[in-house]
């Protein structure tokens, strides 16, 4: 009977612990905004790794390859790397050719264009795609926002707890999520400029950030 009792126990599934855990590493070119953002998501079956690392374009890909690499072959090394940057004022050339290392090493990427505040403003404002410069998006961002919350992109650039929690409230009218309705807006103008031109540097406004959310959301 104990030998019975024993095989019945061990064959239960057993939780994973944190160390089996999925890790995802998430490198970008802010130093403040993005790792504040996917550092406040709550994944509770996968580890996120935000690291703002402050360098730009082709070195963001090749710093992110070199830790990628670091890890292969260890117990703990990350399930997905991605890499999160903007269209900023790098040439066409320089855009396009991270890219297109990224994906032919195997690293995602989050890219937007003009920067990632645009995927801030797609939770708050049913944006056309049509031209905005990125100097605006701070200001357009805060009209929207309630009095009490503000995102402070002329300084900190932090992304706080409280618009953090404001970006996942619900809109009113919709009875979505302003995360909710950025993905669909943000998924709604990559495939529009995509469909137009074939350099990602041409396709502006828009992001792919919601690709990255919609991976962490699998683990929330």
């Amino acid at each position: 009977m104990k030998r019975k009792s024993r095989k019945l126990f061990d064959l239960k599934r057993r939780e994973p612990s944190r160390e089996e855990y999925p890790s995802i590493l998430i490198v970008s070119e802010g130093e403040n905004t993005e790792p504040s953002y996917f550092r406040q998501f709550r994944l509770t079956t996968a580890e996120v790794i935000p690291l703002g690392i402050g360098y730009n374009t082709m070195s963001l890909v090749n710093k992110a390859i070199e830790l990628r690499d670091k890890k292969v072959g260890t117990s703990h090394e990350y399930n997905q790397v991605w890499c999160v940057f903007d269209k900023d004022d790098y040439s066409d050339d320089q855009y396009n050719s991270a890219i297109f290392k990224a994906k032919q090493n195997d690293v995602k990427v989050a890219y937007s264009n003009q920067s990632f505040e645009y995927w801030l403003l797609l939770h708050l404002k049913d944006h056309q795609g049509g031209a905005l410069h990125r100097d605006n998006y701070n200001k357009e961002i805060n009209n929207l926002l309630p009095q009490n919350v503000k995102y402070d992109g002329k300084g900190s650039k932090l992304v706080s707890a409280d618009l953090f929690k404001h970006l996942l409230s619900k809109d009113l009218k919709t009875g979505k999520t302003l995360q909710e309705l950025a993905i669909r807006r943000a998924k709604k103008l990559h495939q529009l400029k995509d469909s137009y031109y074939d350099s990602f540097a041409k396709q502006e406004s828009m992001t792919t950030v919601y690709k990255l959310v919609e991976e962490l959301l699998k683990f929330c």
